[in-house]
């Protein structure tokens, strides 16, 4: 699991303030659509998220689950982690029958899991280590603030359903893109 705690310090200063209040206690989903616009998914991300419509939400889940699946087998694993890719792409269906039915507690902890293992398939036992923030921000900005605040998602224990769905489709967004 890649590590989660906080280390605020190795954000650039132009985000700090956005990953902060992000995984404060007192986070709101206004500070979840902030965090968005940093991830240059903003605009999607609110389409989203204020859509009343559950065929146009079930439709993002299933290019999300798509281009997951695209991702997982195009990812390059050695023979011994091949079970692992198999065994993500089992666990997001699963996810995504969590969102779809509003268990966004569960699904927030499952989308955990995914991301600690997509991490995994993508950057080896680097996701492991204590400085994976700071070596993903070295490669990319953007998509290093996405694996800090993948790692920051276990953390959350409790948080009003609206917070949830919010952190949970700004992760679904940002993977439907990548």
């Amino acid at each position: 699991m890649y590590t989660s705690s906080p280390n605020i310090k190795a954000i650039p200063q132009e985000y700090r303030q956005a990953a902060t209040e992000l995984i404060s206690i007192e986070a709101s989903v206004e500070q979840v659509h902030s965090f968005a616009d940093i991830l240059g998914i903003g605009d999607d991300y609110k389409r989203l998220f204020h859509t009343a419509s559950r065929e146009e939400t079930h439709h993002r889940l299933e290019h999300f689950q798509n281009n997951l699946d695209l991702l997982i087998q195009k990812t390059w694993v050695e023979k011994t982690d091949e079970v692992r890719k198999e065994n993500l792409q089992d666990r997001v269906p699963v996810f995504i029958a969590k969102v779809e039915h509003e268990d966004y507690q569960q699904a927030l902890a499952d989308f955990n899991n995914i991301l600690n293992e997509l991490a995994f398939l993508f950057f080896g036992a680097q996701s492991r280590k204590e400085d994976f923030t700071e070596y993903t921000l070295r490669i990319d900005t953007q998509m290093g603030l996405f694996w800090w605040y993948g790692a920051q998602l276990g953390g959350i224990k409790q948080a009003n359903a609206e917070y949830l769905r919010a952190l949970i489709l700004l992760g679904v967004c940002y993977l439907s893109n990548f």
